[in-house]
């Protein structure tokens, strides 16, 4: 006799697929894959294990177009994964990001293996894309030309249990000459405080104590919804958040960095004496042909002000070198103004051709030699900087946030490391009590190199915290799941819609 469950029909289990997302670019990138992990594990994906390289059954690309020869980089990884794609059916590959939205459908003309190409406005449509192109068996791409969801709105899965990012505005309004990417992401879109504010609180009540505000001109946030002073109002709320020990943010633009944002940095205990501010150019020609709406007078008057508000401030900055048309006295006004600013760390470039911005087309083109011979020059200038003022911190308390994955020697020299709240990264000795990731030690630094700080004596004090037991939490889950795959049908389709969030006014 048959029974009643030998008649029901039978159900196809299969397991369950995973993915892997290699990001190239800003930190804006960085927080966009934190959101398209967070869609794909909602889809019912699992992340492919570290070092995979290539092996998971989605395998995504979250393009960069400001970097040097990003095309010819994304086409060369695509190229080495098409013989996997080729011996493995089902395998699916997706192109999404800045490049993505400039080439569309030339990627899959290129690479006609790429299952699925999505810009920067639509990252939340990635799993049915996926699922789409799988059903269909072709290519799927679509490139929304405005914001169809704000980032923070979507599923997401963070890499740090104790440190997180919060979009505040995506796109830029500045017409920069060397940058694409306000033609990429589109024109500025704040958030509404109340969103931002209700995020950071939910982060903050999941174990988060540092938050890095994000825009692609973090410091114009306001002009959207019509108040100029929108960014210091934010900072100052921030500092009432309780729980929140550090509040950071980039990138700011000279252009718009105010009086009351250098006050709200001072008097918000919680924002850290951390600044990162571009300069890109000290000549004001090379300035005016980049459209930069500042001078080097403005910007040293800008790093002036901050150092006397916050006296132990660490700046950083951003710098092109031979810029179209920028000449040796050109130069010069930029090592000056290097000298007079004395930053903590600088991010050099050699100005390379972007394809579809005003400068490619520039007469002037600076040879490659003279244009590596310049840099090497400011890079020997910054170096010397940078070691002289850390230098300045020896002998110094400090309070860490220790950090993992910071230490690339940490296993070897039996050394953890932390940021400082100038965000200076130090490694320290490890202590016998149990220090987590997230958790605050007091040290006092003994040594300076140019990109490090050592604090070789015993630590003074260690402070468990809430973040460091959200990292331990985190660590205990991961260590509880099991080795194989996980069986059941994955969920595609677009995510259910998040709870609304109250306190505030609604996304549009």
């Amino acid at each position: 006799m048959t029974s009643s469950s030998d008649r029901s029909p039978a159900v196809d289990v299969l397991p369950t697929r995973t993915y892997e997302i290699r990001t190239y670019g800003c930190q804006m990138n960085v927080h966009d894959s934190e959101r398209l992990s967070g869609l794909l594990e909602d889809a019912g994906y699992v992340r492919a294990p570290e070092g995979s390289d290539g092996e998971a059954d989605v395998v995504v690309f979250n393009t960069c177009a400001v970097r040097e020869n990003a095309d010819n980089k994304l086409y060369g990884n695509l190229g080495h994964l098409a013989p996997k794609k080729a011996s493995r059916p089902g395998m699916q590959i997706a192109v999404g990001g800045c490049l993505a939205q400039k080439d569309r459908d030339t990627i899959v003309k290129r690479a006609p293996w790429v299952d699925v190409v999505f810009g920067t406005h639509n990252i939340g449509k990635l799993p049915v894309l996926l699922e789409r192109a799988r059903v269909q068996e072709e290519a799927q791409v679509e490139i929304a030309e405005s914001l169809e969801a704000f980032p923070s709105t979507l599923p997401t899965r963070r890499e740090s249990a104790y440190a997180a990012w919060v979009s505040i505005s995506v796109g830029c309004n500045n017409t920069c000459t060397f940058c694409i990417v306000p033609a990429l992401r589109g024109k500025e879109k704040d958030r509404r405080p109340g969103d931002i504010l209700a995020e950071i609180e939910a982060l903050v009540a999941e174990g988060v104590s540092e938050i890095t505000l994000l825009g692609q001109n973090v410091n114009a946030y306001g002009s959207d919804i019509g108040d100029r002073e929108a960014f210091s109002k934010l900072l100052r709320a921030c500092g009432t958040i309780d729980g929140l020990e550090r509040v950071r943010f980039t990138s700011p633009h000279p252009r718009d960095f105010t009086d009351d944002v250098i006050a709200a940095m001072a008097e918000t205990p919680n924002v850290m004496p951390q600044l990162h501010m571009p300069l890109q150019s000290g000549s004001d020609p090379v300035l005016k042909a980049m459209r930069r709406s500042y001078r080097q007078e403005r910007f040293l008057g800008i790093i002036e002000k901050v150092r006397a508000a916050i006296p132990h401030a660490a700046i950083s900055t951003d710098i092109i070198v031979g810029f179209p048309g920028e000449t040796e006295e050109d130069f010069q006004q930029t090592l000056h103004v290097v000298r007079e600013a004395r930053f903590a760390q600088a991010f050099t470039f050699q100005y390379s051709k972007r394809p579809g911005t005003p400068a490619a087309e520039m007469d002037g083109q600076i040879p490659k030699k003279v244009v590596q011979e310049r840099y090497e020059r400011l890079v020997a200038l910054q170096e010397e900087i940078s070691w002289e003022e850390n230098k300045k911190q020896v002998g110094r308390t400090l309070e860490l946030m220790v950090a993992e994955g910071e230490g690339r020697k940490d296993d070897t020299t039996h050394r953890l490391s932390g940021r400082a709240p100038d965000n200076r990264l130090v490694h320290f000795t490890k202590p016998e009590q149990e220090v987590r990731p997230g958790d605050i030690v007091t040290v006092e630094v003994t040594y300076a190199a140019p990109h490090h700080l050592l604090a070789e004596g015993p630590v003074l004090d260690v402070r468990r915290t809430r973040a460091g037991d959200a990292w331990e939490k985190r660590t205990a889950e991961k260590a509880a799941k099991p080795a194989g795959v996980l069986l059941g049908l994955p969920k595609v389709g677009v995510p259910e819609p998040l709870p609304a969030v109250t306190g505030g006014c609604a996304v549009d």
